[in-house]
């Protein structure tokens, strides 16, 4: 398995998890290529720990190096060291593009072996995709360089890897908004089906969806977008996947779809067994401290003197989703989740999540900043403006249901991502994101907060792409 724009391993980390009927692992990773540095350093102490597991190595010092137990340093020895050496090797800081491919071809050609004894692999990975997202667009509305934004066409670095090296199946994800994205007057995805179907080499796939069972001339665009809340994850993230399987194989390979989740993995389940903090305070300013904290407190009078007005019935949890997502994320040599640290707030935000929160418990929902206070308002150039598309920058993540998209604006505020407990009064912490996006407890994100934070939001969630990785594994197998 060869990894493209890994970031920090989501997809990875469910393919590498795919064990088949002998509890043999069936994917072993020959190269990730990424371009950020932190990025990078998940992805190596993630192999290490890997590595570890693989060749029943001690574990111990990876759990007290993510615990904060001792140095990196200090475990760089024994077992650790000699699983990371071996890991290292196949993760490559590098920005794919043009001018780099002749040293990530070197790369890709050593990794593989002669052509004659590679057999069958797979490629994965997923093109940065802030030039097809909604927002991203939003943003550059009425920019003239957006059209010829670079990130536009990184997807031909995975195309051009796909003509050279021919792997026998591939799987690119990418974000909804590829499918209304546009350059110029071409649609980029019609664009991106039309290349793959002019690979240089000879190379040529039948694409198919892992969703709806249908040939490929039948399929609609719409058809390739997967929903992760349908599939065990606790969140509402929607992303375009294709699967690609070479043609001259793809006669033996019936097609094979995800199998959907008996219900929702709701906010609730995913996050009941944190334990509860609160956060700190930032720029503290007495006198407006307190002018924010009474402000707060008649705002909960009045809220709490509403009756409850939830008209939503709770979602029905599925059973066996929870029971595979709790088994997932689980990790019993943890002495307390890492990572669980909430970034510190300002007083006036920390009165609108207080409120915020407490109104959602009434409501069965987020509240808008309308349902607020004029006082709780926020002071930013947007609220107020008609047709504004981020009036709605505050939300709670309600109980009784899988969250919003974690994207990596979770980086720049918590904003969008107010606990829904308001005892708790904060945003999530990087670990309460990590659960959301289906990451495992002992999976340690390098970095500061910040950085963490966008790793977390930047990727694929691993419970998903082990779903998929079962599909590609059996198609595999068959061969």
């Amino acid at each position: 398995m060869i990894d493209l724009f890994a970031g920090p391993g989501g997809l990875n980390e469910g393919f590498s998890s795919v064990r088949d009927e002998r509890g043999a692992y069936v994917f072993k990773t020959l190269a990730s290529f990424e371009m950020d540095s932190l990025a990078c350093q998940t992805l190596r102490l993630r192999a290490t720990y890997r590595e570890l597991v693989r060749s029943g190595g001690d574990l111990r010092p990876y759990f007290d190096y993510i615990e904060g137990k001792q140095t990196w340093q200090s475990v760089l020895t024994g077992d650790f060291k000699e699983a990371y050496l071996a890991a290292k090797t196949h993760v490559y800081q590098v920005e794919l593009g043009e001018d780099n491919r002749p040293e990530v071809d070197n790369f890709i050609e050593r990794q593989l072996g002669p052509e004659n004894e590679r057999g069958h692999w797979a490629l994965i990975g997923g093109p940065p995709c802030q030039a097809y997202s909604l927002a991203g667009r939003s943003r550059r509305t009425g920019d003239e360089s957006f059209a010829s934004d670079h990130k536009h066409f990184l997807y031909r670095e995975y195309l051009h890897i796909l003509g050279k090296f021919k792997p026998t199946i591939f799987v690119m994800e990418n974000v909804k908004g590829l499918l209304s994205s546009r350059n110029g007057d071409s649609s980029m995805f019609q664009t991106i089906l039309e290349d793959l179907k002019r690979l240089p080499g000879g190379a040529s796939y039948e694409i198919r969806s892992l969703v709806v069972d249908a040939e490929p001339r039948e399929l609609d665009p719409s058809d390739f977008i997967i929903r992760s809340e349908e599939y065990g994850v606790p969140q509402k993230r929607h992303r375009v996947i294709l699967l690609g399987v070479r043609s001259d194989v793809a006669g033996r390979l019936p097609r094979s779809s995800l199998k959907r989740a008996d219900g929702p993995v709701t906010v609730r389940a995913a996050l009941q067994t944190m334990p509860s903090v609160r956060a700190k305070t930032s720029k503290r300013r007495p006198k407006i401290d307190q002018d924010w904290v009474a402000v707060q407190n008649k705002a909960l009078d009045s809220v709490r003197r509403m009756d409850s007005v939830s008209k939503h019935e709770p979602l029905k949890a599925g059973t066996l989703a929870m029971d595979e997502y709790e088994a997932w994320i689980h990790e019993a040599s943890l002495s307390a989740p890492i990572q669980h640290d909430p970034r510190p707030h300002m007083v006036s935000d920390l009165a609108r999540y207080r409120v915020m929160a407490e109104l959602a418990e009434r409501l069965g929902k987020s509240p808008k900043y309308t349902d607020l206070p004029v006082s709780l308002h926020p002071e930013h150039s947007n609220v107020g403006r008609e047709r504004t598309p981020f009036t709605d920058r505050f939300r709670v993540q309600v109980w009784d249901t899988p969250a919003t998209t974690v994207v990596s604006h979770i980086s720049k505020d918590g904003h969008y991502y107010i606990h829904p407990d308001p005892q708790q009064n904060r945003s999530f912490t990087v670990r309460e994101a990590a659960r959301l996006q289906s990451f495992p407890d002992n999976y340690f994100f390098e970095g500061a907060r910040t950085q963490q934070f966008h790793q977390v939001g930047n990727a694929v969630p691993p419970l998903l792409s082990k779903q998929i990785g079962d599909v590609v594994a059996d198609m595999l197998g068959a061969l």
